[in-house]
């Protein structure tokens, strides 16, 4: 077995760099605080982990081999990106009680990253690339799946906790309205990547 690293270093650099979840946890922590938002965290992080173990199986074999397969879950998830895009930039600032009560849910944030085309791209990548890590297919899932998952609930707690500086930050309805069109004009912005 070679050295993870380089796999290591992959997955650090992948899932902290801005993208739809890191711009979720930012919003999320901004928003709601750090607690309020730890169910989105682990719900992003855990799909993150399943959806890399399951391209370590083969899914990642399956896509590449679909072009029509790949292109249909780039539409639905950029579909789904843009419209959650347009709710944050659109949200009211949380001032006088204004603005949604609750955070996205464990369940939420699971569905959210399995909607996210960067996701796929990151672990189909991942698991084309370092599939010679591991001796079988099980053994490359379990690898994939435990560093996407630990690095990710690393990198999003750190936007998250950017997001609650931020909120520190904003004190007035025009301080979160620039935040809220910021936040969805980032998360749009995060979709080009994958059409690529």
């Amino acid at each position: 077995m070679t050295s993870i690293l380089p796999l290591l270093l992959f997955v650090a650099v992948a899932t902290v760099t801005p993208g739809g979840a890191t711009t979720l946890a930012t919003a999320s922590g901004a928003r709601f605080g750090f607690v309020r938002s730890i169910p989105l965290i682990f719900g992003i992080a855990m799909s993150l982990a399943l959806l890399a173990a399951v391209a370590g199986l083969g899914l990642g074999g399956l896509l590449i081999a679909l072009p029509s397969l790949q292109a249909a879950v780039k539409a639905i998830g950029s579909a789904y990106l843009l419209w959650l895009a347009w709710r944050i930039a659109r949200s009211a600032p949380p001032v006088g009680g204004a603005g949604p009560a609750r955070p996205i849910t464990l369940a939420g944030g699971f569905v959210l990253l399995l909607l996210n085309p960067k996701s796929w791209a990151m672990t189909v990548s991942a698991a084309a690339s370092f599939a010679l890590l591991a001796s079988n297919p099980n053994r490359l899932a379990m690898l994939l799946g435990a560093s996407f998952g630990t690095a990710a609930c690393l990198s999003l707690a750190l936007w998250c906790a950017l997001g609650v500086l931020l909120a520190r930050l904003f004190r007035t309805p025009r301080h979160w309205r620039i935040l809220n069109l910021a936040m969805g004009a980032l998360l749009a912005a995060s979709i080009i990547p994958a059409w690529r």
